[in-house]
């Protein structure tokens, strides 16, 4: 078994090679030829851990996290094995690898739904996962100037200041959400937040939402007037969406969305279902993160350490 490390993902995999990895993958998804299966979560008392099972062309996999042991913190794992064989390939550190296949996926949802001439996008949140949104937004439509939002204006300009090094659009903090997406064609949320930051009343005809922060039913970024308003609503898996959806949940609770109009993102990438009819459009992609993303994700890292001879080597039977 090959052992890789957070350098090593660092080392082979960026937000734009996972453009096509997760583009690939979602294809032949599309075509019945992955798989991917809800999360589950068994529990101990306060501890949960998180897996994320998935297949796809040979290899299969899942990736695997705990959460719950707050001193601990939380650690990330994307397990690989050879599909014709059962080998164990590699174990796959994985929180580098999570941040970037977010923020693709996202992009993906970008490229497919948000109006070609796009120039101004939105990203609530200044966390860890908010780098890969404004990266992935930028590389995949034609991003001028990008207003950054969040509660923290140290922060929030730190974070602008790192990502011009990344990105060629004007970086703006600001801490009014509603004024921000006033004018925006793509708005990212990436935040932890219980309680709506982004509200349906406040987007202009065309834009696309990424709302990725959220993956609990009692939790929620974006309002049920955002997803009234959305023609398109894309989700990554049907049925993990309807146990872990909060945006989604609380908008059938209150009348504004039923199940029947979601649709599979890789449907839309595949080019089977539209991402959007008209420039007027509000659409919105729903991200829980799904295990085929992570194992597609880590087919590709296993492959280029292997050729360029990254990784630790672990002997998994005595000598």
């Amino acid at each position: 078994m090959r052992y890789i490390t957070e350098d090593d993902v660092a080392a082979t995999y960026d937000v734009r090679t996972s453009l096509d990895v997760l583009d690939a993958a979602a294809r032949a998804w599309a075509k019945g030829e992955a798989m991917s299966m809800p999360r589950q979560r068994p529990r101990v008392g306060k501890t949960t851990m998180q897996v994320l099972p998935a297949a796809y062309a040979d290899r299969i996999g899942h990736k695997t996290y705990i959460t719950g042991i707050a001193k601990a913190g939380v650690r990330f794992w994307v397990t690989i094995f050879d599909a014709e064989t059962g080998a164990l390939l590699a174990m796959v550190e994985s929180d580098l690898l999570g941040q970037i296949r977010t923020g693709a996926a996202c992009g993906l949802a970008t490229r497919a739904m948000a109006r070609p001439e796009a120039k101004v996008g939105v990203v609530i949140g200044t966390g860890r996962q908010a780098w890969s949104q404004l990266e992935a937004m930028c590389l995949v439509r034609p991003i001028e100037h990008v207003r950054v939002v969040g509660r923290n204006a140290e922060r929030g300009k730190a974070f602008c200041d790192r990502m011009r090094t990344r990105v060629k659009a004007k970086l703006e903090f600001v801490t009014d959400a509603q004024a921000a997406v006033r004018g925006a064609d793509v708005v990212s949320t990436i935040t932890t937040a219980a309680e709506p930051v982004l509200l349906g009343a406040w987007l202009q005809p065309g834009t696309h939402v990424n709302a990725a922060g959220s993956n609990h039913a009692t939790r929620r970024e974006i309002d049920a007037e955002m997803v009234r308003r959305a023609a398109i609503v894309a989700v990554e898996d049907v049925a993990q969406a309807k146990v872990e959806s909060g945006d989604l949940l609380f908008a059938e609770r209150e009348g504004t969305f039923e199940w029947p109009r979601a649709v599979r993102l890789a449907d839309v990438i595949a080019g089977t279902i539209p991402g959007r009819n008209d420039a007027e459009q509000i659409t919105l992609f729903e991200s829980l993160g799904v295990g085929l993303w992570d194992v597609a994700s880590a087919k590709h890292i296993f492959e280029r350490c292997v050729a360029e001879n990254r990784g630790r080597e672990v002997a998994l039977t005595p000598d």
